[in-house]
């Protein structure tokens, strides 16, 4: 079965964490799955919370067991059969996978923890799965305005989110959204002040088009290397960073 999605996606680290001496405790994966029902784009990013001790591992084993349930799932099911209980069934999964990385390291669940943002697109149909701050934006056929299924959740103090890890459950929004979704994006909260308006609670359409527009220009399958390291080069970028000290990362992702 051919590809039928073109991505890229990079993630940097932010000049505060280079001024401390801190690892980048963003990550991001991205992986079409072919199913019997079709392919399905998944994406998903995870932003390691400052106060963790492992954030960085936190963030990583999340987008990797989030990409492991995905597999599960869709070996047996149509995403189209997807309910909240069975995504409720894989932050089981992921919470599982920390807590087994937590034991082996000899520390607590909460030292990972990490927010959860990730998308799913089937031909017809998507699911958004979101677990904290960053967002998702997506382009559905037929529509010019790009779209926000679930906004950023901010906690009760200033820079305070939901975490995957915590107890005794995560605050999680699972939306599902009809129709085809030609374009998304998926972004930690290092960029959200840079694309998304928290006042009218709309994403900045001109960047999202900016930045798809070497996708649509490009005739790679599946991954397109080149566009991802470029994409890292702008996060990296004196225009970037300047507006903003966190981690950054970016997938954008594109129906071919």
């Amino acid at each position: 079965m051919r590809a039928s999605w073109r991505w890229a996606g990079a993630r940097s680290i932010g000049t505060s964490h280079i001024k401390t001496g801190t690892p980048c405790q963003d990550y991001a994966c991205a992986k079409e799955f072919l199913t019997h029902d079709g392919p399905v784009m998944a994406a998903v990013v995870s932003d390691g919370a400052g106060s963790a001790s492992h954030a960085e591992i936190g963030s990583k084993t999340v987008c990797f067991a989030f990409l492991k349930a995905c597999r599960s799932f869709l070996a047996r099911s149509p995403l189209s059969s997807l309910t909240e209980e069975d995504v409720w069934d894989w932050m089981d999964a992921i919470r599982e996978a920390i807590n087994t990385k937590a034991k082996t390291m000899d520390a607590r669940p909460r030292d990972f923890a990490a927010t959860l943002v990730a998308v799913l697109v089937a031909p017809d149909s998507a699911v958004a799965v979101h677990v904290g701050d960053g967002a998702i934006a997506l382009k559905r056929s037929g529509i010019d305005e790009w779209e926000v299924p679930s906004w950023p959740f901010q906690g009760e103090y200033a820079s305070t989110t939901s975490f995957v890890t915590d107890d005794p459950q995560p605050r999680l929004v699972v939306s599902f959204v009809e129709g085809t979704v030609e374009e998304f994006a998926v972004f930690s909260d290092g960029i959200e002040r840079l694309v998304l308006d928290h006042v009218s609670k709309t994403p900045h359409h001109p960047f999202f088009n900016r930045m798809l527009a070497p996708l649509k220009a490009s005739r790679v399958l599946s991954r397109d290397p080149d566009l991802s390291a470029a994409l890292e080069n702008y996060l990296e970028s004196a225009a970037v960073c300047e507006r903003t000290d966190d981690d950054k990362s970016l997938v954008l992702g594109l129906r071919i």
